[in-house]
């Protein structure tokens, strides 16, 4: 793969809940055409990592630069607008509209032609949302909604996608659906940084990972590495 600039660092980034620091001093890089993942415990950060990204959240102290210019301070719609899309844990459908109607909406912030044709893309690349385009997404099944989360965050166009726990909550052979979609996402080129608790999963088709425990990053290198650092293995391998 051949990597041709940095699209996100980060730089010394602290977030603080109440009188508990959930960040501390966590510095991270991304190249065009990664996929970077997050991996750790449950609380560890990972998933207040993404919303500091996308300014879901506020942070004390730290920078992000996205494409060289620093958006540490901009609003959250400006993300969207920038480039940088991010498909939620718990997924956040909107369960009272259409599949088709999410897919639109996720494309709210463009106007050109080629919104229709790349609703089509979207039903392409997951057949079971084109059988269901006309159901209320609320009534699709976790798998199904998991899909329509990353499809609704792609009708935006972005360069960078931040997914946070895709596989969540879903069957072993969904889950397997879910990293193969993954996957041909990342060989169209996108970049995307992926908090996933199945870390074996994330660590065979990332390019690098990142270890945070309680808040710290304490381990990071290419992800085939992670996979046999005997660490990683003992805590989140099995």
């Amino acid at each position: 793969m051949n990597v041709s600039q940095q699209i996100l660092e980060i730089k010394g980034l602290c977030v603080n809940y109440g009188g508990i620091q959930a960040l501390q001093n966590i510095d991270l890089t991304i190249n065009q055409g990664e996929v970077i993942t997050l991996i750790g415990a449950n609380g560890a950060g990972k998933s207040t990592t993404l919303k500091a990204i996308s300014r879901l959240i506020n942070y004390r102290s730290g920078n992000i630069y996205y494409n060289g210019r620093d958006i540490s301070r901009y609003p959250a719609y400006k993300m969207v607008q920038l480039g940088i899309a991010h498909s939620p844990e718990g997924r956040k459908i909107l369960s009272r509209q259409t599949v088709l109607d999410n897919l639109v909406l996720g494309a709210y912030i463009r106007s050109d032609a080629a919104i229709k044709a790349d609703i089509e893309l979207q039903f392409k690349t997951f057949p079971r949302l084109a059988e269901r385009r006309h159901q209320l997404a609320g009534t699709l099944s976790g798998g199904e909604q998991q899909m329509l989360a990353i499809s609704r965050a792609l009708m935006s166009k972005p360069q960078l996608l931040l997914l946070d726990e895709p596989s969540l909550g879903l069957a072993p052979t969904i889950v397997r659906d879910i990293f193969a979609i993954i996957q041909k996402l990342r060989e169209t080129g996108i970049t995307i940084l992926l908090v996933e608790q199945n870390a074996n999963l994330a660590l065979q088709i990332a390019d690098r990972g990142y270890v945070l425990e309680a808040g710290l990053i304490t381990l990071k290198g290419k992800a085939k590495d992670l996979l046999n650092d005997e660490r990683v293995k003992k805590a989140y391998l099995g």
